[in-house]
């Protein structure tokens, strides 16, 4: 188990500053749940993303929307259009993870490319600013 409190907006509205999350440590976390993972150049640093990928798909983004396997994903989690245009193929032992807010950060798959499994933890229980829900 691990411990992790949001302190930016990249999730928004999902999430906020200050969210405070008890993680489990998982080996593949599911499409469209979140996940929380060392940053691929400063593993120092972690960051909380949404699973949109997984190991051995192929991942395309055009014209604003996401195809996983060549399948327009729904994402109820985002109203947000997904730019640039891209296409990655993804190892096993990969995931691909996007912001929420899209347009506010791409500090995610479209620049750090797939990223991996592990280690990976996935939320357990949630405090959100203060209150437990």
């Amino acid at each position: 188990m691990r411990r992790f409190i949001v302190s930016e907006r990249s999730m928004a509205p999902a999430l906020t500053p200050g969210d405070t999350f008890l993680t489990r440590r998982v080996g593949r976390p599911r499409r469209g749940s979140l996940a929380f993972f060392p940053h691929p150049r400063r593993p120092e640093m972690w960051l909380v993303k949404r699973v949109v990928g997984l190991p051995g798909e192929t991942l395309e983004i055009r014209q604003g929307g996401i195809y996983v396997d060549g399948v327009e994903l729904r994402e109820p989690w985002t109203t947000e259009s997904t730019t640039p245009d891209g296409r990655w193929v993804l190892g096993e032992g990969q995931m691909f993870v996007l912001s929420d807010a899209r347009q506010r950060t791409m500090a995610d798959s479209r620049t750090m490319g797939p990223v991996p499994l592990d280690p990976v933890y996935v939320p357990w229980f949630r405090y959100r600013r203060g209150t437990s829900t």
